[in-house]
């Protein structure tokens, strides 16, 4: 059974960073896309970032790029998402999705696996 486990969320004020982390178990995503998405209240889930394993490039949300960093560590079938210079909104529930295929998906039907969600709070 394939789990997401994000961590990392938390409270912090607008300019600060956090650094959320995604583990994988079930089965090694080894070349498939993996993304990071949120939702704030009333609001749908977006994008925020993603990538396959074995691709150099990152796809981000034009509201994080400069600021967000995702990465990974294929060994440990985790990912990473740097968020730095936060601003309030940003505040959501960040979710760590992972897909079957290598398509890097920028909508929530294109990945077939989620986390429980980890919530992020920026305060101004």
């Amino acid at each position: 059974q394939v789990q997401l486990v994000e961590s990392g969320g938390g409270l912090v004020q607008a300019g600060g960073s956090l650094r959320l982390s995604c583990a994988a178990s079930g089965r090694t995503f080894s070349s498939a896309a993996m993304g990071w998405f949120r939702q704030a209240p009333g609001k749908e889930r977006e994008f925020v970032a993603g990538n396959n394993w074995s691709s150099t490039t990152t796809y981000y949300a034009d509201s994080v790029k400069g600021r967000f960093t995702m990465s990974r560590d294929n060994a440990e079938n985790t990912v990473f998402l740097q968020m730095n210079s936060l601003k309030p909104e940003d505040t959501a529930v960040y979710y760590c999705a992972a897909a079957n295929g290598v398509r890097i998906g920028i909508k929530a039907y294109e990945y077939n696996y989620w986390g429980q969600g980890t919530q992020v709070t920026v305060s101004s």
